[in-house]
């Protein structure tokens, strides 16, 4: 990113100096800093606003100066997905994390076991085979258990209400466990009516379960695609049985210009979410009409779910200023190489914008992130650990 002798990121960011002044070589990605502000405040509020805890999944960008911003944010947690997440996050000083995902390594519970009095630790647990991990390695401090409820096609969690009730059971009579409540995850149904019908579920078994819970009812679901579904089935909770509704929206604190660009609820809700995310990337051969080859690949940018999509061009080495670019499209990948197809008069040395699809799987590309400003200036850098 620097030549010559190595440079602190802080002084670097104080330098203040032009994504396009020669400071960086291409691919790079960056973050638009007042996206990254918009949609932190704009959750947090929506949160708020409906009355839900926010622990806000952390898997998305596993970066200190990220999870710090939400939690300042007033995020009552985060959310996260690995053993090895948690202990990061731990490290990071979180309070409070919620790992939502089915735990059976005993070496790494017995870890979490160690560090639970030091911040506040829940796990979900969807089989009395993972009651039974979580018990033989508890130590004094017994963890707290959201038993999970899932849906039949969907991923981890008890498939209808007598195997989510045996958990429970299961739970509760476990010495090294305690019962908290109810989670589930509603981001594999595709359709309004199959969320629905599934939060109505999760709202029937948080009932279910509050008179067995010692301490406050936890109720748990989110991502980023039907959170306003979720304030409208499960926010109720909080007057009719005092439980503590979490959301766990992840992806949203960059939303994208693919998939969740097409499945935000601020396409049914008022409100929006900003792309925050952008990688540049410089066009290296035009070696026949209509076939552009520009230096980025899988190794720089998410592919899972939809292709990136250019949006403007710095034409020259990025001497003139970016005009949009139409007409483009990527239509393959290589580990270094983008494909992309038509007619714009793209020229080698020319640099491209693209807009990314699932920043789930963006971030982890990158140790380290620009932070610019619109007008392309280096503000902060952004650090992951993944």
């Amino acid at each position: 990113m620097w030549p010559g002798e190595p440079i602190g990121g802080r002084n670097f960011a104080a330098a203040r100096h032009s994504l396009f002044d020669g400071s960086f070589t291409w691919p790079v990605m960056v973050a638009r800093r007042s996206a990254l502000d918009h949609n932190i405040a704009t959750l947090a509020a929506f949160a708020d606003r409906h009355g839900l805890a926010f622990a806000p999944h952390a898997k998305t960008t596993m970066s200190p100066q990220l999870v710090r911003a939400q939690l300042d944010a007033g995020a009552w947690g985060v959310t996260a997905a690995t053993a090895s997440q948690v202990l990061v996050h731990r490290s990071f000083g979180v309070p409070r994390v919620l790992l939502a995902n089915e735990i059976l390594d005993r070496g790494a519970l017995r870890l979490l076991a160690g560090e639970i009095g030091r911040f506040e630790f829940l796990c979900y647990a969807d089989s009395v085979e993972g009651v039974r991990a979580l018990d033989e390695t508890a130590g004094e401090v017994p963890f707290r258990v959201l038993v999970e409820l899932g849906h039949p096609g969907g991923r981890t969690g008890c498939r209808g209400h007598d195997a989510l009730l045996e958990v429970a059971g299961a739970v509760r009579e476990a010495r090294g466990t305690e019962l908290a409540g109810v989670a589930g995850y509603e981001g594999t149904l595709r359709t309004a009516d199959e969320v629905r019908a599934y939060l109505r579920d999760m709202a029937r078994a948080a009932r279910a379960l509050a008179p067995l819970v010692a301490g406050p009812l936890v109720v748990s679901a989110g991502g980023s695609s039907w959170f306003d579904l979720v304030a409208e089935e499960l926010a109720p909770l909080t007057a009719e049985l005092g439980a503590t509704v979490v959301l766990r929206s992840g992806a949203y604190i960059a939303h994208d210009d693919g998939f969740y660009r097409e499945t935000t609820p601020y396409n049914r809700v008022a409100g929006e979410l900003r792309p925050a995310l952008e990688v540049w990337a410089q066009v290296l051969s035009v070696p026949e009409p209509g076939l552009v080859l520009v230096g980025m690949g899988k190794r720089d940018v998410p592919y899972d779910l939809h292709l990136p999509s250019p949006k403007a061009v710095r034409r020259g080495e990025g001497e003139e200023p970016a005009e949009p670019l139409t007409g483009v499209t990527v239509v393959k990948l290589w580990d270094q190489h983008a494909h992309l197809s038509g007619e714009a008069g793209l020229r080698p040395g020319d640099l491209v914008s693209f807009g990314l699809s699932h920043p789930c799987t963006a971030f982890d590309k990158w140790r380290v992130i620009p932070v610019v400003d619109d007008d392309d200036v280096v503000i902060d850098l952004i650090n992951t650990y993944f």
